[in-house]
């Protein structure tokens, strides 16, 4: 099995600007990678450190004629299995740490 979490150094370099429905671009900050039988999942963070909330959203990476797609993953049961991952794997991350311990 080749279900994976890519232990990322941190993406900060990795910024891809996503459209949303109403044709609004805004940029994320990929935060962390899942491959899962050849099927790669991407956590994003908003670039804007005003809008980040501690929240994050899940894309899947699909490839069409050599282009790279971040899509919405449309299966409940696949957003659910790949969410209950991320969310165990930052479950202890605080986005807004400043790196002191109180």
């Amino acid at each position: 099995m080749d279900d994976k979490i890519i232990d990322e150094e941190y993406f900060e370099d990795e910024v891809y600007t996503l459209t949303d429905e109403d044709g609004v671009e805004e940029d994320f900050e990929l935060i962390g990678k899942y491959m899962e039988n050849g099927v790669t999942y991407n956590a994003l963070i908003p670039a804007d450190e005003s809008k980040q909330n501690g929240e994050y959203i899940i894309l899947r990476r699909e490839e069409e004629d050599g282009e790279v797609f971040l899509v919405t993953i449309e299966d409940d049961d696949e957003f659910d299995r790949i969410a209950d991952i991320f969310d165990e794997k930052f479950n202890d991350f605080d986005y807004d740490d400043d790196g002191e311990n109180d």
